[in-house]
């Protein structure tokens, strides 16, 4: 699984380096026109990531508490650990990496729209989101939880990308971070417990 996600990295980043011009001709695309109540709008939805990830493992492990399900209630303690794990890897990725936000790397192209820190890759607002969206889908197994959390989850994506923060590569990385996170977590509980 590791070296799967190891695999998967590296393909990324070989990707991102070839396909830089790429990258920027998508993310000028989504961030030229100004749409102040659009982007007031996606402003807003991008906030609601942190204060939501407490929200998504409390409410988890909640149910299974009030519905005396065991499992439901270890699920909660997974998706804690998955959500800080993806945190994890995505800020030590950031620090390692150092890609520079779009706005400096082209200043008067890509409009900024809301304050970021310094560097870009992976989105940690996109890893929040996709490990919490994968957290409840692993959680629940319903369609009817999944769609809503991952159609969440790609408009924190986009959004990122919109407010002129976020490379696609940079939602990107976020997803794959988010997402294997979750797999991972799952993963290591099965074969700690040989289920």
């Amino acid at each position: 699984m590791i070296k799967k996600i190891s695999l998967i990295l590296f393909y990324f980043l070989l990707l991102q380096c070839g396909a830089q011009n790429v990258d920027f001709r998508i993310l000028k695309a989504i961030n030229k026109k100004e749409m102040p109540v659009w982007d007031k709008g996606m402003k807003g939805l991008s906030n609601t990531v942190n204060p939501l990830i407490p929200v998504t493992f409390i409410e988890i492990w909640a149910d299974g508490y009030f519905t005396k399900d065991k499992v439901m209630m270890r699920n909660g303690f997974k998706s804690a650990i998955t959500i800080g794990f993806a945190a994890l890897v995505s800020t030590g990725l950031k620090v390692a990496i150092e890609r520079t936000r779009p706005a400096k790397k082209y200043p008067g192209e890509i409009i900024q729209r809301t304050h970021a820190g310094k560097y870009s890759f992976p989105s940690g607002h996109t890893t929040s989101a996709f490990a919490m969206a994968t957290a409840l889908t692993l959680s629940y197994q319903k369609w009817y939880v999944a769609v809503p959390a991952y159609a969440y989850a790609g408009m924190v994506g986009y959004s990122r990308m919109r407010l002129g923060v976020h490379f696609p590569t940079d939602v990107l990385g976020g997803i794959f971070v988010g997402i294997g996170s979750g797999l991972l977590v799952w993963q290591l509980d099965k074969i700690i417990n040989h289920k």
